[in-house]
C-alpha cells in the first residue's frame, strides 16, 4: 500500500499550556508514522474553542482546500474528538478522508492486534466510538475501505444502522466474556502456583518491551513505534537468589487515550492490578517526561492499582547528562535497558523490594529433611544455607511471602 499523504490540523485553545500543546502535536506525528503515513503540513489556528461545525474556521478551510490540491493531501487528522456533525461537514467541504486522533490511536491498535481477546476488544472500542458518529461518517462506513482510520469492523461490510451494530457489539461483549473468564482461570492457575508477580508498564515507546526482553532473554515485538506491544506477554525471570518471579509487559499508556478503548481494555490492563510490584518504565530524555509520568499514574489509579509498590526505571540514559538528572519517582534507577550491568541492577532491586514485603526466617534443618531446602528456594528467597557438620544440617536465613504455603513448612524449623 502507497504511504498515505497527511494533513494534521489543530487548534490551540486560550490559556492552553504551549509547550504542552505542540508536544501533543509531535506525538500526533508519531502515531501517523505508526500507523505507516506520512505528514505533509500541520495547521495549527489559535481559538477560544472548536468551531462547532467544522472544528476549524471557516475561513481556515480556504486554506486547507488550497493546501490538500496543492500537496496531494490523502487524509485529513484533527488533534481532538470530532462529532458525527463534524466529520461530516468537514468532509463536504474538504473532498477527502477526515478522522480525528482517537480514530488514528483505535486504527493502529486494529493493525497491531494479535490475541483474539485483543483483536474482539479493539473491534467493540471502534464500534463503541463509531455508534455516536454514524450520521457523520456515511458512504465510509458502509465500503471495505484502505488506508489509515479504516481498519478492523471495515473488514467485514458495516451497515450504518444501529440495531445492527448493536448486536455486533452485544455478540462481542457475550465473546469477550468467555475469553476473560479463561484469562481469569489462567490467572487462578498462576495465584495457585504462588509466583511472585512484576508488571512493565509505562507511556508507549519508554522501552518497556526492551527492558522486558534484556529481563527474560526473550523476544517479544519491541520496535520504536507508539503501541509496539498490545497484548500482555508473560514470562519467567530468575533473580540474583534464584527465585523465579513472573514478569508481564503490558501495552502502552497515552494521553487522551480513547474513552472507549480504556472501557474495552480493562480485562487486559487488569494484568495490572495482578501485580506484587510494578515496573514503571519512563524515557528520560523525553521533553514531556513528567506529563508522561502523570499520565501512567492517573491510569494506575482508574485501574485501582496505585496502591501497589512501584519502582520507577529511567531508561534511555544514554540520551541524558545524567549529572543533571533530577528524579521525580523514589525508589528509582537510571538505566539503559540495553545494557546488562543494568540489568542485573535492576533484577537487584526487584529483590529488595520483595524483602521489604516479605517476612524473614531463619533456622535449621536436618540433613535427612534437605530435599525441603530445594522447595524453599523455589518459592523464597534464600540468603544463607551454611552446612553445620557437628549438627549434621543446614542453617537458613532468607525472606518469605508470609501468605505463602511454603510458609507452614518454613514454620516448622523457624527459630525467632
Amino acid at each position: 500500500m502507497d504511504i498515505e499523504k497527511v494533513l494534521l490540523i489543530a487548534i490551540m485553545h486560550e490559556h492552553k499550556d504551549e509547550e504542552q500543546f505542540y508536544y501533543s502535536l509531535d506525538e500526533l506525528e508519531a502515531l501517523v508514522q505508526t500507523a505507516e503515513g506520512e505528514v505533509v503540513e500541520t495547521i495549527v489556528q489559535k481559538r477560544p474553542a472548536p468551531h462547532r461545525k467544522y472544528y476549524v474556521g471557516e475561513g481556515k478551510l480556504e486554506e486547507i482546500n488550497q493546501l490538500i490540491e496543492e500537496k496531494n493531501i490523502d487524509i485529513v487528522i484533527t488533534n481532538e474528538e470530532l462529532s458525527g456533525g463534524q466529520i461530516r461537514n468537514l468532509q463536504e467541504q474538504l473532498d477527502v478522508r477526515v478522522i480525528d486522533r482517537s480514530q488514528l490511536i483505535l486504527d493502529i491498535f486494529a493493525a497491531r492486534a494479535r490475541t483474539k481477546e485483543g483483536k474482539l476488544q479493539v473491534e467493540l472500542a471502534q464500534y463503541a466510538y463509531m455508534l455516536p458518529r454514524l450520521h457523520g461518517q456515511g458512504a465510509d462506513l458502509s465500503r471495505l475501505g484502505g488506508g489509515i482510520g479504516t481498519r478492523g469492523p471495515g473488514e467485514t461490510k458495516l451497515e450504518t444502522d444501529r440495531r445492527h451494530i448493536q448486536n455486533r457489539m452485544d455478540d462481542i461483549k457475550r465473546r469477550l466474556k468467555q475469553v476473560v473468564n479463561q484469562r481469569e482461570q489462567y490467572r487462578g492457575n498462576r495465584r495457585k502456583q504462588q509466583l511472585f508477580q512484576v508488571a512493565v508498564v509505562g507511556y508507549t515507546n519508554a522501552g518497556k518491551s526492551t527492558l522486558f526482553n534484556s529481563l527474560t532473554k526473550s523476544d517479544s515485538l519491541y520496535e520504536d513505534k507508539l503501541f509496539a506491544t498490545l497484548d500482555p506477554l508473560s514470562r519467567r525471570m530468575k533473580l540474583p537468589s534464584n527465585l523465579e518471579v513472573l514478569l508481564t509487559d503490558t501495552v502502552g499508556f497515552i494521553q487522551d487515550l480513547p474513552t472507549t478503548l480504556i472501557a474495552a481494555f480493562r480485562s487486559t490492563l487488569e494484568e495490572v492490578r495482578e501485580a506484587d510490584l510494578i515496573l514503571h518504565v519512563i524515557d528520560v530524555a523525553a521533553p514531556n517526561r513528567h506529563d508522561h509520568e502523570s499520565t501512567v499514574y492517573r491510569l494506575l489509579s482508574e485501574l485501582e492499582a496505585d496502591t501497589i509498590p512501584i519502582l520507577t526505571i529511567y531508561n534511555k540514559k544514554d540520551l541524558i547528562e545524567a549529572d543533571e538528572f533530577v528524579p521525580s519517582s523514589h525508589p528509582y534507577l537510571i538505566i539503559s535497558a540495553l545494557e546488562s550491568e543494568d540489568i542485573s541492577g535492576v533484577k537487584q532491586d526487584i529483590e529488595k523490594l520483595i524483602k521489604e514485603q516479605w517476612t524473614y526466617f531463619s533456622g535449621f534443618v536436618q540433613e535427612d529433611k534437605a530435599s525441603k531446602l530445594a522447595k524453599i528456594r523455589q518459592y523464597a528467597i534464600l540468603e544463607k544455607q551454611t552446612y553445620i557438620e557437628d549438627k549434621s544440617g543446614y542453617h537458613v536465613e532468607g525472606f518469605v511471602d508470609p501468605n505463602h504455603a511454603i510458609m507452614k513448612e518454613i514454620k516448622e524449623f523457624h527459630q525467632e
